[in-house]
């Protein structure tokens, strides 16, 4: 049986899964708050994104694919 994950709905801190109090919920100590803190201030928490070119860098990409000889219309 494997162990339930921690939605921090069940009362445990979610650093260490001990018991959550209640002055720094939902952590068990200040120690754990901190740990976290520095989690998000390293980028451990970053969510990946995906950059969208340019305004610029389409129309270059546009007059390049034209000048090569593709005479399509580009497909967005």
């Amino acid at each position: 049986m494997t162990a339930p994950v921690n939605d921090n709905r069940t009362g445990t801190c979610p650093i260490c899964n001990k018991e959550a109090a209640v002055a720094h919920k939902p952590f068990c100590s200040a120690r754990c708050k901190d740990v976290d803190l520095g989690r998000w201030l390293d980028g451990g928490y970053a969510i990946p994104a995906v950059e969208l070119p340019d305004e610029g860098d389409l129309e270059e990409a546009m007059q390049d694919a034209f000048q090569s000889g593709d005479k399509r219309d580009p497909e967005f």
